[in-house]
Order: structure tokens, then C-alpha cells, then sequence
């Protein structure tokens, strides 16, 4: 076991511990002022699972299942099922019952092919967070980019500006170390070239991102249809290129914000109030990228920040956390964790 698969392995370890404690505790009781007035949830793909021995993107995926079971648990603990847009309205009601709101990142198709009919089924709104460089296929998901390069492949080297750095992948652990190989490039500034370079690298394997993108993505038809057809289903904006904003210069961040509104409102014929930063952490969530999301006209923007929504919530509108379904973590007690608060209350102070 090489170093990085030990870290894995603790964080993993820890965070199942934290939920089984978390789990324990909601169960009797303690500390249920940490459930708050109400929670977003973070989803992306929900699809049937698929065996893979090396599924970087994992935690991305529930199964149908997952999210029917999980809408059925938290009606049976009394919780509310909103639309994000009225988030304010029902923050201000401290006498209500907590309510949920679910949306979803990215605009994948298995959203409309499993998520939306469970949705309908039970009578719960959700929002869309729609990518518009993904959508038109003018960019690509480097994340699944790396994870298809990686997977298909004992061998692979990455050049992405400082020389070359090759990795032997016949082994998971060797294929997970490439992929954080990949991870650092990406995280640590403006993105663009780093994809650009990996994107060069996937093609000269007979890899095509934008393929991918074009499997996985819903195009604008779909995009349109699905909006115009399910009233359940609302649209929010999640910029051009998912880039990390905080990198990015304030005319650049504000393109991104305002050029995915405007394809939004084309979509749904409603320019959209509601915003989802890429990534949802310190890479793009800043004081500066805030106000810019405020002077683009958006009334809530959407973190990944792990928090319920707590009475000063609404103090920061362009800022809200939101409780990730995890892909690692598809069980309904650590559900009942989860929506507790606790986590989140024992980890940063919040709930």
C-alpha cells in the first residue's frame, strides 16, 4: 500500500466513522438543533451502478434506488420537498417543518433518464445546474477525461508544462496515483492550459473528451424538453466552462455567470435565479466571486460547503452550503446522518 492509498484509506475510515457516530447520535436525539431550518442536496449522476475496480468519479453516482429510498426516509421524518427559489420565503418561517431541496450538477442525461421520473413519482421539485460549454460540446470534463485516459491504459505520461511525468497504471493503486497526479495540475490555477495539455494527451491515445462530454451531457433540445415538459424541473446556471472562478479576472468571471444565464433563459424562456459555483469550494466560493454572482442578478448561489441551513444562512444568499448524496456512502443510515447536521455541526460550527 503506497502512501496516497493510505491516506484514502484513513479519510475514508474517518468519514464512515463520523457518519455511524453522527448516525447515533441523531437517533437519540442529541443535538437536533443542528438539523436547521432546511438543506440543499448536491447530486450528479444517478444511474444504475456499474462495477468498475477503478471509478475515480464514484462518489459522483447514486443508484435509483438510492434516491427514491432517500426521498421516501426523509418524508417519513417529516421533512418538506422545495423548489431552491424559495429557499428565503421558508427561512424566514421558524414555525414550519425542515424542508429539502434537490438539484443537481451539470446537466447529465441519466438525470432525465432516472432521476426526473422518481421525482415525479413523489412529487419533489429539483433544480438542474446547467453547464453551457458542456451542453454545446465547446468544452470538456477533464475529470472524466483523466478517469477514461487512465482506465484504458498500463502506461501513461502527462506533460503539463514542467516535463514530463510517466506512471505505470496495470495496477489500481498505480492508476489512482496518476489520477492525482492529474487532481494537483488541475486544482492549483486557472485550468485551461492543464486541460488543454490533457485533452492533447487523451486524443493521441484515441481517447475523445468531447465525446464523453456528448455521451454523458444533455444537449440543448434535451435540455429545453425537459424543462418545458416536467414542471417539477427548474434550471439554474453553472457558468460556460466550469472552470474554478477564483482564478479567473473579475470580466472573465462575470462573462462565465452572465453568458450561462443568458443560455439558461434561452433554454427555459426564464432568465435563472439560482447558480451553482463550479466545484463548489474555495477554488471558485470567494468574497469576490460572491459579489460578482450578486451583480450578475443571481438571488442564491450554491456551495458545496457541507452545512445545513442554519437561521443566519440568508446573511450570505450568494454562499449557501449544500449536503453532498455520496457515492461511497449509499446507505439510509448514514442518510440519517447526514441530514442530522451533526457532521457538519462537529466538523466546521455550523447547523
Amino acid at each position: 500500500m503506497t502512501k496516497a492509498d493510505f491516506k484514502r484509506l484513513v479519510r475514508r475510515l474517518a468519514i464512515t466513522g463520523g457518519l455511524e457516530v453522527a448516525h447515533g447520535l441523531a437517533k437519540l436525539g442529541i443535538l437536533a438543533s443542528a438539523r436547521g431550518r432546511g438543506m440543499i442536496l448536491t447530486l450528479h449522476h444517478v444511474q444504475p451502478f456499474r462495477p468498475a475496480a477503478f471509478a475515480p468519479n464514484r462518489h459522483l453516482e447514486i443508484t435509483p434506488d438510492f434516491l427514491e429510498n432517500t426521498i421516501l426516509q426523509l418524508k417519513a421524518a417529516g421533512f418538506r420537498f422545495a423548489r431552491l427559489e424559495d429557499v428565503p420565503t421558508l427561512m424566514a418561517d421558524d414555525t414550519a417543518a425542515p424542508f429539502v431541496v434537490f438539484t443537481l450538477d451539470d446537466g447529465f442525461r441519466n438525470n432525465a433518464e432516472h432521476a426526473v421520473p422518481i421525482f415525479e413519482r413523489h412529487g419533489v421539485p429539483c433544480t438542474i445546474f446547467v453547464c453551457k460549454g458542456l451542453s454545446e460540446r465547446s468544452h470538456t470534463m477533464w475529470w472524466e477525461t483523466a478517469a477514461a485516459l487512465i482506465g484504458a491504459n498500463d502506461r501513461v505520461a502527462f506533460d503539463f508544462g514542467d516535463g514530463e511525468s510517466g506512471f505505470d497504471t496495470r495496477t489500481l493503486s498505480g492508476k489512482l496515483g496518476a489520477f492525482d497526479h492529474v487532481c494537483k495540475q488541475i486544482f492549483v490555477r486557472d485550468e485551461t492550459p492543464a486541460i488543454e495539455r490533457l485533452n492533447a494527451t487523451a486524443y493521441s491515445a484515441g481517447i475523445d473528451p468531447h465525446a464523453i462530454v456528448a455521451d454523458a451531457v444533455m444537449n440543448a433540445d434535451e435540455l429545453r424538453a425537459l424543462v418545458n415538459n416536467h414542471p417539477l424541473v427548474t434550471l439554474g446556471a453553472h457558468t460556460v466552462s466550469h472552470r474554478g472562478l477564483g482564478f479567473l479576472p473579475d470580466e472573465v468571471v462575470l462573462e462565465e455567470l452572465n453568458h450561462s444565464a443568458d443560455y439558461v433563459a434561452s433554454l427555459s424562456g426564464t432568465r435563472p435565479t439560482t447558480f451553482a459555483y463550479p466545484y463548489g469550494d474555495t477554488r471558485s466560493v470567494t468574497p469576490k466571486t460572491a459579489a460578482l454572482a450578486d451583480w450578475a442578478g443571481f438571488k442564491l448561489s450554491v456551495t458545496t460547503k457541507p452545512a445545513t441551513l442554519c437561521p443566519k444562512a440568508m446573511s450570505a444568499p450568494q454562499s449557501l452550503p449544500r449536503l453532498s448524496l455520496n457515492g461511497f456512502y449509499q446507505k439510509p443510515r448514514y442518510v440519517t446522518a447526514l441530514v442530522s447536521g451533526i457532521p457538519s455541526k462537529l466538523a466546521y460550527g455550523c447547523g
